[in-house]
């Protein structure tokens, strides 16, 4: 069994900064690619940034310059480092990560979400 959880969130002011974390944890014998989403309230959720196992990382135009994803493999752990947030970044932030297990099965795993709130 494979689980992925996210934690960090949480409420800033407009300009501020967090750091989301993501741990997966289990019968796990590699990951690739990893991943950040993000649903606000009536919107669909949408990609924010991935990241490969071989540190190959893309980001939706709108936080580029601002978010970072960084991953350590080692522990099985990614990181979302937000920079000059604005109230538009206001959403529930999901993890995902493409897993193999030793099993053999190779899936998307979703982490439950952790909110994050910008405003003054």
């Amino acid at each position: 069994q494979v689980r992925l959880w996210e934690s960090g969130g949480g409420l800033v002011q407009p300009g501020g900064s967090l750091r989301l974390s993501c741990q997966a944890s289990g019968n796990i014998f590699t990951i690739d690619t990893m991943g950040w989403y993000r649903q606000a309230p009536g919107k669909q959720r949408e990609l924010v940034a991935t990241l490969t196992g071989g540190g190959s990382a893309q980001y939706v135009d709108s936080v580029k310059d601002r978010f970072v994803m960084s991953r350590d493999n080692a522990k099985n752990r990614a990181y979302l480092n937000m920079t000059s947030l604005k109230p538009e970044d206001t959403a529930v932030y999901y993890c995902n990560a493409k897993i193999t297990t030793w099993d053999g099965d190779e899936k998307d795993y979703w982490g439950q979400g952790t909110q994050v709130t910008v405003s003054s």
